[in-house]
């Protein structure tokens, strides 16, 4: 099961390299297991023991398992975990033409580490937005192939290169994809043009706007001496993603369970689709109870909230609590900081310890040290948004925003499994 599950995350990464990308991978795994769309724009028919389905901008996903009976009685199970994650998004007019190479503007999306950026193979991928005969159409692309690449200044030409320097995302991030002689010009919106022809057979008229982001198109994949390590793009938090959906798709419940994936956690979740916007709990309201129902309903469900961990890593071990270093491949992680960072408190996390124990699960404990400042997650915003009680967790990792990160190998088996527990567990604290 570990193998499979392992190989099925690597797989999952690779279709999934923007956000729009990941949620149609969703989609695709929802729908094969008899899960129905419903589009926000009409009525909906909810039925016991449905499966359903909503996206919205493409990018953000609720799915839905309906319970025997009303959610009423014991209230929802909920997973949560974001779709997005730092990257390079191209500008609304990059063309650069410098020194004979051509280049695209980028803007730095979230909080990326910016120097495992230089040197790698890119690729580009997003939604493009199109009109094609008198009518405006919308459309995933990725060119997959390596087109792009930042080289780094030569070492001769910057001896300060191994003692740290200030990247300049302005001048010093922009791609190279290729390189003309003389006044050739490029136009980047016909390149998307002809990418809509190549990979979908459409002939657009012309492209109007596009959320395109760069990403490497190195495979995520197992790596260590004994195949202890999952190296991949984009694991905080597709890997959360993938876990949910298993769990979702494997859990022998007759309880009402939803994943939430949201878009925009990276940048603050402010949006319509994200964690901090109405998406949640507008779904929520068309298929629970109305009223005064819906708010005792709120209040006999949990929220288990997924996000990557930060595992103490063996060369700056200083950099945790001495007390509360979580290790690769001993387990989930329950998040806690006093000051709400983290949605955790004593009843939730008690509840997700026991789940744990229960199903012979490792579990961990996080605390950032008392001297550093704590990054946060959709827990808090989600809470917030519907008062649903909350326990804040996630898998330990290493280099957390890298182009390319590092989680255990053994750990995605035993989140799904604890997850798996949570969707099937008859009562709630």
């Amino acid at each position: 099961m570990r193998e499979e599950l392992n190989q099925g995350l690597i797989d999952f990464l690779k279709a999934s390299p923007t956000p729009f990308h990941a949620t149609a991978s969703l989609v695709q795994r929802l729908e094969a297991a008899g899960f129905v769309r419903l589009d926000e724009r009409e009525p909906w028919n909810i039925e016991a023991n449905g499966r359903y389905y909503v996206t919205r901008n493409d990018s953000s996903i609720v799915a839905i398992k309906m319970g025997r009976s009303s959610p009423l009685h014991d209230g929802i199970r909920l997973v949560g975990a974001h779709t997005d994650s730092p990257c390079l998004r191209v500008k609304p007019q990059p063309e650069l033409q410098r020194q004979g190479f051509w280049q695209l503007g980028v803007e730095v999306y979230g909080g990326a580490l910016l120097a495992p950026w230089f040197d790698r193979d890119l690729s580009l991928a997003g939604r493009v937005t199109f009109r094609r005969d008198g009518k405006v159409e919308s459309q995933l692309i990725d060119f997959k192939a390596p087109i792009a690449i930042i080289p780094n200044l030569a070492i001769h030409l910057n001896r300060e290169a191994n003692m740290g320097w200030a990247i300049n995302a302005q001048t010093e991030l922009p791609p190279i994809l290729a390189q003309f002689a003389g006044d050739e010009r490029v136009d980047f919106r016909a390149v998307l043009t002809d990418q809509l022809a190549r990979e979908h057979g459409l002939n657009a008229d012309v492209v109007l706007d596009y959320e395109l982001s760069f990403y490497d198109t190195q495979s995520a994949a197992v790596v260590g001496l004994n195949g202890d390590f999952i190296a991949g793009a984009r694991l905080d938090n597709l890997l959360s993603c993938y876990a949910g959906l298993q769990a979702l798709l494997t859990a022998d419940t007759e309880e009402t369970c939803v994943l939430v994936c949201n878009d925009h956690e990276e940048v603050g979740s402010c949006s319509a689709c994200g964690a901090d916007g109405p998406m949640l709990e507008q779904t929520l309201r068309r298929v629970l109870p109305e009223g005064d129902e819906f708010v005792r309903t709120i209040q006999k469900s949990l929220l288990v909230s997924a996000d990557n961990a930060h595992g103490v890593h063996p060369n700056y071990a200083e950099k945790h609590d001495g007390n509360h270093g979580p290790k690769l491949n001993a387990g989930p992680v329950i998040k806690v900081n006093s000051n709400q960072r983290y949605a955790t408190n004593s009843e939730t996390a008690g509840f997700f310890r026991h789940l744990c124990m229960a199903e012979e699960v490792p579990v961990q404990s996080f605390v950032v040290r008392s001297d550093m400042g704590c990054g946060s997650t959709i827990g808090p915003i989600t809470a917030s948004h519907l008062g649903v009680r909350t326990v804040d967790i996630g898998l330990p990792t290493f280099a957390m925003h890298s182009i390319r990160e590092l989680c255990g190998s053994h750990d995605l088996k035993h989140l799904v499994k604890v997850l798996s527990a949570f969707y099937a567990s008859r009562e709630l604290p």
